[in-house]
């Protein structure tokens, strides 16, 4: 899949602390190298959230106007978490119109080796693959 849309963030340890202080999610496995290394994961991940968070920054990014919270207001986002996304790993969220249903999006997370990370569908209240408002 080539994301139509995409957004991009850079995993670093500031940003997981930063992002740990907004969302009040300091849990251990994001942020104690010490802790996480004991874990099945090996080491520091990033929130599962954090990378999610491109899929909705993806359908921002095609710069038209409107795309505002009533554009996502009772959408539907249905993903699978399939790699965990590490410190220095480059991610990139996109959103692919279906071209069979207006307002659904087929979206991926992948890492900058082209592992997919997350993946799943979007369906939005509003059609959004038209002409700009």
């Amino acid at each position: 899949m080539t994301g139509n849309w995409d957004a991009s963030l850079t995993v670093t340890a500031p940003v997981l602390r930063c992002y740990a202080g907004l969302t009040r999610d300091a849990n251990p496995i994001h942020l104690d190298e010490s802790f996480a290394r004991g874990t099945i994961m090996g080491g520091i991940i990033a929130h599962g959230t954090l990378s999610a968070a491109l899929l909705w920054q993806a359908l921002r990014a095609d710069g038209r106007a409107g795309a505002g919270p009533e554009d996502f207001a009772g959408a539907s986002l249905t993903i699978r978490f399939r790699q965990p996304v590490r410190i220095g790993d480059t991610v990139r969220g996109e959103a692919v119109p279906d071209p069979d249903a207006p307002g659904r999006f087929a979206v991926r997370v992948v890492r900058q080796n082209g592992e997919t990370v997350i993946d799943g569908a979007l369906t939005l209240s509003t059609d959004m693959t038209g002409p700009s408002r």
